[in-house]
């Protein structure tokens, strides 16, 4: 070290030690040893202290908690039920409404604020030399009893916060003037009506947090461990009415999101899912964001809004549950779609995905003209859906029946009568649904041939079915719906499209080859059944539908009777 030599005539400062001339000096490299040694002895008593912290960051905690919800109380006890009760006494609405909505809320607010909080406030203030909270929770949780009583009102308390809102305009303005004001947070009198019935089980899960940081021979933990089984016992009678509280409290988010949408926040009302969605337009294939909600009794229709603030949906349909019929589609362009039709609309959707569709598809009963139909889109058909008359442009076009959805020929589609699903105004209606909603026996027509069986009556039964291209011997190829029916699982009926009542042909399987051998002028995923002269040529979409279709027909034209292949495999 002679090139690092002290010079002891100087008293060392705080600049010259850590100047980098003198960082590697030997008294400092003993400055830095002597205070290394000292903090190694001191670890022990630091991991006791940070123990003790996380103590006093708990109930501190509980103290801070404690204050923002006697705040709340006030509110609720002091201001809304306060101003309430004020304009009660001038005869406006009934007094006993106010009473009833906010049931015990004054004892609580009592007990909490003259009680538990300045109780509270004395024991954190003396926390060094009693560091306990069990003992003043001993003495105080059996007080949480009276939490059973508003809990259990809780849900009248909604249903008549919303009869009177709707019913008197005073109560409702006053209500409005009150959760405009800064002290409210921007939240409405539900949420603030919701802390009540959340705060025992509060209390119970930072009790919990507390005893796992309390040393097992610590002086609180016997009043601690009393204290949890008293407020865990209180916090039984809150288990349903949170789980209610919960659903409430995604009604108010619903009703917020879309502008404070009426009927939303009711206790009869039940969230049961919601997320985005595609609407099908009916003319044509292009899809559109929207967003649902699902409740128990209505199926909200939103269009999302773009804007930085306020409500982020505008509510475009609501469609009643009582009666509402949602079924699976089928769609070349879009797949995983199906359909939603009710008294008020219908809709053709586009999930994310299968299981997200199956999500959303419930059964239910329609009544022709009390419900919207779905709308068969025009690129579904190529023959009118009663007479089985191709369409052109320019003698026989296509129209669609307001009843059943049908897209039908002008001939078809002659006759008029009023629907109730659209307030009884009289629309256009194919030639069946006029007879069956003006009480007149239908026609008596030929019976039908094994062609004129609709498409659609097989593809929700079939064991196969799928878009396929088609070539008879050496024709053209043209693209086909292929159907082979869990009814009549040895036929092979084709159709120009997925809605078309009537097949172009069939094609009975027994005794057919299926050959897996493709020419070369063959198009990709191609095979073939033949049988004589006979030969028929097919074009599956992908090579795992191919393998599909061919383990099918395969049992098929054996006699054997094939099983539905999953999707999988």
């Amino acid at each position: 070290y002679s090139s690092m030599r002290l010079n002891l005539g100087v008293t060392p400062t705080f600049s010259t030690l850590y100047s980098p001339q003198k960082i590697m000096d030997m008294k400092l490299f003993l400055y830095f040893l002597t205070l290394a040694a000292e903090t190694s002895t001191t670890d022990h008593l630091f991991e006791a202290e940070t123990n003790e912290q996380k103590l006093f960051k708990i109930a501190n905690e509980l103290l801070k908690t404690e204050k923002a919800y006697v705040a709340r109380l006030h509110l609720l006890d002091q201001v809304f039920s306060a101003k309430l009760m004020e304009e009660a006494g001038k005869g406006t609405f009934p007094v006993e409404v106010v009473k009833n909505i906010f049931s015990n809320i004054s004892s609580v607010h009592t007990f909490h604020s003259q009680f538990l909080l300045p109780d509270l406030e004395r024991r954190m203030g003396e926390w060094e030399s009693t560091p306990r909270i069990g003992d003043i929770l001993l003495k105080l949780t059996p007080f949480l009893k009276m939490y059973a009583e508003y809990v259990k009102n809780f849900d009248q308390a909604m249903e008549l916060l919303k009869q009177w809102s709707d019913r008197s305009p005073q109560f409702k303005s006053i209500i409005q003037e009150i959760q405009c004001q800064e002290v409210c947070g921007s939240l409405t009198l539900q949420h603030h009506m919701l802390e009540p019935v959340q705060r025992v089980p509060r209390y119970e899960m930072l009790l919990k947090d507390y005893l796992k940081k309390l040393p097992p021979d610590h002086l609180d933990r016997r009043d601690a461990e009393k204290s949890l089984e008293i407020i865990a016992t209180a916090a039984t009678h809150s288990n349903s009415a949170i789980r209610k509280s919960d659903n409430l409290k995604k009604l108010l988010e619903i009703y917020e999101m879309l502008g404070e949408e009426e009927d939303i926040v009711n206790a009869s009302n039940e969230f049961i899912k919601e997320g985005h969605i595609l609407k099908l337009a009916a003319r044509n294939t292009s899809a559109m964001e929207r967003y649902l909600f699902l409740l128990n009794n209505m199926l909200l229709y939103c269009v999302p809004k773009f804007s930085l603030g306020g409500p982020k949906y505008t509510l475009r349909t609501r469609i009643g549950m009582d009666g509402m019929k949602v079924l699976e589609t089928s769609n070349e362009d879009y797949p995983h779609t199906f359909q939603v039709s009710g008294k008020e609309r219908m809709l053709e959707l586009q999930a994310s995905s299968e299981q997200d569709k199956a999500g959303w598809i419930k059964v239910s009963v329609t009544e022709l003209g009390k419900r919207a139909p779905r709308w068969i889109r025009d690129n579904e058909v190529t023959m009118c859906m009663k007479c089985k008359e191709s369409f052109n442009a320019l003698t026989r076009r296509r129209h669609h029946c307001r009843a059943c959805g049908y897209v039908v020929c002008w001939k078809c589609s002659d006759n008029k009568v009023a629907l109730q699903y659209d307030n009884n105004k009289v629309n256009k209606v194919c030639r069946d649904c006029f007879s069956i909603l003006t009480g007149e026996e239908p026609a008596e027509g030929k019976k039908k041939g094994i062609l004129e069986i609709g498409a659609g009556q097989f593809t929700g039964s079939s064991i196969m079915c799928g878009f396929l291209q088609y070539s008879e011997k050496t024709k053209p190829w043209q693209k086909v719906w292929g159907v082979l029916p869990e009814k009549e699982c040895l036929v092979l009926y084709l159709y120009g499209a997925p809605q078309d009542v009537k097949a172009q042909c069939t094609i009975p399987l027994l005794g057919y080859c299926v050959e897996d051998s493709p020419r070369p002028t063959d198009p990709p995923a191609s095979f073939r059944l033949s049988q004589s002269k006979s030969v028929h040529s097919f074009a599956a979409e992908s090579e795992e539908l191919k393998q599909r279709w061919l383990r099918v027909m395969r049992l098929a034209v054996t006699g054997e009777m094939p099983e539905r292949p999953s999707a999988e495999t």
